[in-house]
Formats: C-alpha cells, structure tokens, sequence
C-alpha cells in the first residue's frame, strides 16, 4: 500500500512501570481486514486499533484509526506500527528511532479523550467523553473557570464498550466514560481538570469543532434527555455523516448507513487468528455433525459450501450429506470427489426424493457427532464458525447453541443484511424464528424429537427447533456473524414472496408447540410486509386488574387517561385507583368527587408525603389494590386498541412472566416507548424512539413483535401483585428516577420475565405534568440516582444488556454499527 499516513496525535504515556502508546490519524485505502499492529523490538504484536472508514463502496477511501495500546513492560530498542489487510503489502505508519521514543514519552497515568462540549439554552454545559487510569485508579473530575474556580458540576459515567475491544481497559473497569453537566455560560471558557491522585491532566473546553447550529444543540440535548429518549450517540457519527444522515439515523434505528460489507472484513476472523486457533488444544473437543441435504445444487454453490467446511479451524467434525441429486449432475460428481478426498465427509445417496424433510433426516442418519449443526446446500460458513461453537462449549454444556448471520449476496459478492441477534429470547422466538442460523443442538436432543417432520416443510428448521428447545435447559448465543445466507434470484433471503408457503407452515409449527405444551393460545400471521411474524392471542382470564394512576391536579390530561379505560378498553373487570399527590386546584377534587359518584370502579386515595417520590407514590396505591394484577399508569396516557389491556393480562397470566410492557405513541404516532435497553449513557434507554408506528420499522423489525427484555417503562406497566410483593415493590431510595428499571431488575433476578406486548398500543403524551431533566438541578438530581442505581447493578451494567447485541456498541446509540 502507498504510505499516505497522516499522525495527528502520538506519545508514550509512562507511569512506574507502565506504558500506554497513544496514536491517532488517518490514511486512504479500500475496505477490508484492517489491523495496525505494533513491532515492539522486531516482535509483533495487534494493537486492535479502532479503524472507522468516511466512506463507503468498492473504493479507496479515508480511514480514521485510534489506539491506546498497553505495552509489555520491556526495554525498547525499537517500535514500528504497521497497517495490514492481508491483501496488500503492509504500509508503515510509523516508525520510531531511541530518540524519536524519548522525544514522545509523556510522564501520566492518565488516558483520556474528549468527545465534545456544549451549552444548551438554559446555559448548561455538557462535556461527553472518557478517562481511564493505566494505574486502574478511579478518576476524579473538577470544571473550573477562567479563574480556576472550580464550578458546581454533575458526574455520570458511562460504559466504553470499545476501549475494553480495544484491550486498553479490562471489561470489570469499562465504566470509564463520562457525561458532564455544569452551570456556566456559553460565553465562557472552561477547563476540564482530570486526576487520578497520581497524576492531573486538564482540557480547555473550547466550542466544538462541529459548527454548533441549532441541530448541533439538538444532538446534545438529546444525549441529556435520558426520560425522553435515554441514548447516547457518539460525536463522530455526526462528523462523519452529516445532519441529515444523523437524524435519519436517529429516527429509524437501522445501520443502514454503515458500509456493512466493509465492517465485517474489518473485524473478522484474520489469518494469523485462524492459525492460531489451528494450533489451540481444548480440554473437550467434542465431534460436530453438519447435516446438508443436497439436490441438484449449482455446482459453484456446493464447492463454496464444502470449502467452507473444509476450512474450519476446528478439525473435528464431520460433513454428512443426503445427496438426492440426478445421477448425471454436476452436484453428484462433486459430492463424490469430495467424499472420496476427505473421510470426514460422509454421504448417503437417496434413490428418490423425500423432500426437504425427508432428505434432511436422511442426513441426520449419519450423523455421529456430539452436536449436530443445520446447514444449508448453498449457504457458508465463516472459517472460525465451528472453534467459536466449541470454545463456547468448555464451561458448560450448552444443549444449543447458535450464532449471529449474514446474507450474502451473490450478484455483488458482499456481505449484506447482519442479523445481530439477542441471547435467547423466548418470546422473540415465538414471534418468528430469528435463531435461523447457525443452530448446533445436541444429536440427542435433535433424534429424540424425531428429527424433522415433513408437515411443517418451508419451516421445518423453525418447528424442530421449538422441539428442541422445549427439551432444553441451556441456550447459548455466540453474538459474532458466523454464517453466511445466499441470496440469489429464487433464494427466500432475496425475494420473500417466493416461498410463501414457508410462512403458512411456519404458523403451524407454533401453533403445534402450544398445543405440545398445553398453551391455549391461536396464531395468527401478520400482514404484508412482515412475512414469517407472527402473533400469538392467548386466551385472556377474566382476573380483576388494580390500575394505579399517580396525579398531581392536570384535570383534562388525567380525564382523558380515565374515559379511555372505561370508553374505549374491552376489558372489564378493572379498578382504577388515583393516588392524588399534592394538588392544589379545586377543579381537580371536583373532579375526583364526580368520578367516585359516577363510575364504581374509581377510588381515589391520598398520599400525604409532601416530596415527590414515585416509588412511594405508587407503593401508596398498591396497598389499596384488590387486583391480582397490577396495571402503573401515568396520568398522560390513553388507550388506543380496545383490546390493549387485554393483551397485557394475557401475557401476564403466563406462570413464566412478572411484567409486561406496552407499545407507547407520542401524540404524533410515533413510537415513545417500544422497550428499554441496559447501558445507554450509563444507566438505560429506550430504543426505536420516534419511528412512525406502522410506516417504518426498527432494527429487525422488533419494534412489530413481542420480545422479552431487562425491562420496560413503568409509564404503562403490568405486574402479578404476587410478584410485586415478592420482590419489595418500588425501591423508594429511587424517588424520581430509575425505579422502574430497578423494579424490572428485580423481577428479572426473581427469574421471571419482562415482556414487552408490541400489540398494546397506547398514547403517552410524556411528562406534561412533570417536565423533562432540562435544568441543572434536575439533571444532577437523576445523575445522583444513576451513581445510587449503578452501584446496585454494575455486574449487568458491565457485562452488558443479555436482549442487545454486542456488536452494537452501547456508548454510540441503539443499533449503530461503527
């Protein structure tokens, strides 16, 4: 490659015994596997820099890279940073001489980055990035004035997923970022001062170098909104792509702006890893059977399929093929070449064709291997697939595991379409099969269930694979694309219209899991386009529901949340019970006095605290409840879908659920709550904020389906009373914020689940009555409750949201691949 390399930043940052090199800038090439690594004294070593390229396409483009490398703590004669792609001769970045090293040695303990900085129209300033410690020493923060006063300041850290990728911090330390807020004013300078009781560093905070326009405020404002939209996105994004493409992003939480293509040669498995794995003993190798039924299969197709077999990292396994094919055709003369090559190629010859079920199973005959992986005739595995599935196996056991995948389009020969998947999810599951591929289950539990059945043909994956799970009790997710689809002309990957039949059968194969399982349930498809979704109706008990509206005066919102429960819900058999709090207009008690005489089912109760704090508000009320379900209402809400309510019971009535959420609509219809992910901006989010219900569709289109997550919004939220008791209600040291996450923890650990219902739809015209963080005092009020919820959970804020893929970052936004 020409060395077109531009360094922008470079040092050794040196403490005691510890060096961190520090490089930054930039160089033009094409996409692909993109790895700088370091030649420390002639050996080398894999920075795992972060590489991010400007632009997309089957060109050169600029590539921007950062690293903060730890280096092993020996005498340096010599250090050299190379860029590989495996293709290309390397292309040297840097090269340093004794006195070159000397020259760029820096006497800290502190590594740190600024994001950017700005005010807001009420002259609060927000600083966003992050500071670690090579002495992994907590780092503390001042704001200080041009006079060196140190200014009234709020902390939040964040989760930096990309620094723990980055081997600069371990993944237990990964709460390294921040988010800032101070009273200034715009007109200002500030500074920044960093310490880790060792060492001190400060950053003038000047404006940032994004023109800061309206939208510029906009996009900061939106990282501060945590009640309004919870997610933080990074600055570079906004950089890199402009406006326009931003709030795009922002709207439809798709990664359809990234190059995909060029993502994924980035990141994935390289040579060097490969030879590696090649030579890496593992305490259990078990044998894999992959199962490929075969039927006159374009020859290119089969070759590509066997090779991606051939080339596996992990040697142990075998390739058992049913090959139904003419005699005469091209796929027969190569099945039997490879066969006659490679022992671990196993192949039955079918006289006739059984169809897909049938010839499936013939395969699964001669499967001998511990596990036995689905695989289709012309899809391909990722070279790393099989010692990813093994490597997962040496703790546990797993009975099934499966992976992340790809489409790979066969006109342009790239990667498309990454089904980034959650670890299992129950209810996911039973909205569509998003397992799909790659799924290894043990050859027991696969023959015990019959192996595939010839009824549910076009679907025959998803019906055995609601099999298998129900005699399963260990589920594993490896969240990195190993799979490869094909999408050509005829494939169901590129045109969906082309085996409908496939969705029938898919809706039958659920329909018989319920039936297995003694669920009374009905499955129905969904429309056009949302092919192979479904929605299971299950029957709804007539059980009393206790719904508790908190209400503070606002007499027209709240009359508006009470005549849609009793003009518009088709479920009965409800109490509804207002915890007045504190209101001070006597249209509001005229009102109160009105319902009770008027509408039975209405009580109204009075907390007497004098400080707002929702968790003791609503304990307040549940004292009241007669229901055995419990129904938290905010007063701004209103029911659209008569049948709403009745969609929560049912899902609540499940032996295996606690909570259930709704789909929220701001008034404008689009999506406000459609679920809440863990780790954004340090504590949660919603996702698919601002999507128009019903025109476009989130990530996967999960904003469509009902799926199980770590939790919901308590702005509209179902709970068994039981379970409420169980776990201690509302923790009331959460007076303001983060209740209603901490209560779906809670519920979580108790091992039930958290469902949220995408078919119970209501308005929530969100905190008329209450207003948004958007003071000072507010925002530094949730960021104390934030250090209060942080400290109760880190180990899952650390480990990460189970329902949200890793490979979206989780300090960059909801579904943002960089």
């Amino acid at each position: 490659m020409e060395n077109n390399c531009k360094i922008e930043n470079f040092c050794i940052c040196k403490c005691e015994n510890k060096r961190t090199a520090v490089l930054e800038g930039s160089f033009v090439c094409m996409p692909g596997s993109l790895h700088i690594f370091a030649l420390l004294n002639g050996k080398e070593f894999d920075t795992y820099a972060y590489i991010i390229p400007t632009g997309h396409g089957k060109r050169e483009v600029e590539h921007h890279f950062e690293l903060e490398w730890p280096m092993p703590e020996e005498l340096i004669t010599s250090l050299n940073f190379v860029l590989k792609d495996y293709v290309n001769d390397p292309m040297e970045i840097i090269d340093c001489t004794e006195e070159d090293i000397k020259e760029h040695l820096v006497e800290t303990s502190l590594i740190h980055h600024i994001i950017g900085t700005s005010f807001d129209e009420n002259n609060v300033g927000m600083i966003l990035g992050w500071s670690f410690s090579m002495l992994k020493k907590p780092v503390s923060f001042e704001v200080l004035d041009e006079d060196g006063t140190q200014v009234k300041m709020s902390l939040r850290r964040t989760i930096q997923q990309r620094l723990v990728d980055r081997r600069a911090v371990e993944k237990e330390n990964a709460l390294v970022g921040f988010i800032i807020s101070f009273e200034g004013n715009k007109e200002h300078s500030y500074r920044l001062k960093m310490t880790d009781g060792t060492h001190s560093s400060e950053v003038v905070l000047a404006a940032d170098s994004v023109n800061r326009s309206m939208n510029f405020d906009k996009f900061m404002s939106f990282c501060r909104a945590i009640n309004k939209k919870n997610i933080m996105l990074g600055l570079n994004y906004l950089r890199e792509n402009g406006l326009i493409s931003f709030f795009k992003r922002l709207s439809t939480g798709v990664p359809e702006e990234t190059d995909y293509n060029a993502w994924f040669r980035r990141i994935r498995v390289t040579k060097d890893e490969l030879l590696a794995q090649r030579n890496h003993n593992f305490s259990y190798r078990p044998l894999i059977s992959l199962i490929v039924p075969v039927f006159n299969t374009p020859a290119d197709f089969l070759n590509e399929m066997i090779q991606s077999v051939i080339s596996q990292s992990y040697e142990n396994w075998e390739l058992c093929i049913a090959d139904g094919s003419d005699e005469s055709s091209d796929a027969r003369k190569i099945v039997k070449k490879y066969a006659a090559e490679d022992s671990r190629i196993k192949v039955t010859y079918l006289k006739e064709n059984y169809g897909i079920s049938g010839n499936t199973n013939k395969a699964l005959d001669l499967a001998a291997g511990e596990y036995t992986g689905l695989f289709d005739h012309d899809d391909l595995l990722e070279a790393d697939a099989l010692y990813e599935i093994v490597d997962s196996l040496q703790k546990t056991k797993h009975d099934i595991i499966y992976t992340d995948e790809d489409k790979l389009n066969n006109e342009t020969k790239e990667f498309e379409a990454p089904n980034f998947k959650p670890d299992y999810d129950e209810d996911l599951f039973l909205s569509h099969n998003y397992i799909t591929h790659f799924f290894v289950v043990k050859t027991e539990i696969l023959k015990s269930v019959g192996g595939f059945d010839s009824r549910y043909d076009g679907a025959q994956d998803y019906d055995v694979m609601l099999k298998c799970i129900e005699k399963s009790s260990s589920i594993h997710h490896v969240a990195k694309c190993l799979y490869h689809w094909r999408m050509h002309r005829m494939s169901t990957a590129m045109n969906p219209k082309s085996k409908m039949y496939c969705y029938v059968a898919g809706q039958n194969a659920l329909q018989a899991h319920y039936d297995r399982v003694g669920i009374k349930a009905k499955v129905e498809m969904q429309g056009k386009p949302l092919y192979g979704e479904y929605h299971t109706i299950y029957d709804v008990p007539d059980t009393l529901v206790s719904i508790i509206i908190p209400n503070k005066d606002h007499t027209d919102i709240l009359k508006t949340c009470v005549n849609s429960l009793i003009k518009i819900n088709q479920y009965h058999n409800i109490e509804i019970i207002i915890v007045e709090n504190n209101s001070t207009e006597q249209k509001t008690f005229d009102y109160y006095k009105e319902l009770q005489d008027c509408q039975k089912q209405v009580k109204v109760v009075t907390w007497e605290g004098k400080d707002f704090n929702y968790s003791a508000i609503n304990n307040f009320g549940v004292k009241y409840a007669a229901g055995e379900y419990l129904l938290f209402l905010n007063n701004d809400t209103e029911m659209i879908k008569a049948d709403a309510l009745s969609e929560m019971v049912s899902l609540c009535a499940r032996k295996d659920v606690g909570v259930v959420g709704a789909k929220l609509l701001y008034a404008d219809n689009t999506i406000q709550h459609a679920g809440v992910v863990i780790g954004f901006s340090g504590y949660a989010g919603h996702v698919f904020n601002e999507i128009p219900n019903g025109k476009y569709y989130g990530y996967m289109t999960r904003d469509v389906m009902n799926g199980d997550l770590c939790a919901v919004t308590a702005a509209c939220m179902m709970t068994k009373k039981t379970v409420f008791e169980s776990v201690g209600g509302f923790d009331e040291s959460f007076k303001v914020a983060c209740n209603d996450i901490d209560y779906c923890l809670k519920v979580v650990d108790s091992g039930k689940h958290v469902v949220y219902n995408a078919f119970s739809l209501w308005h929530h015209y969100e905190s008329k009555s209450r207003g948004y963080e958007n003071s000072y005092e507010k925002i530094a009020r949730f960021d104390q409750e934030v250090e209060k919820w942080q400290q109760k959970w880190m180990p899952l804020l650390i480990q990460g949201d189970p329902y949200y893929n890793p490979n979206f970052k989780i300090e960059d936004g909801p579904f943002i691949l960089k």
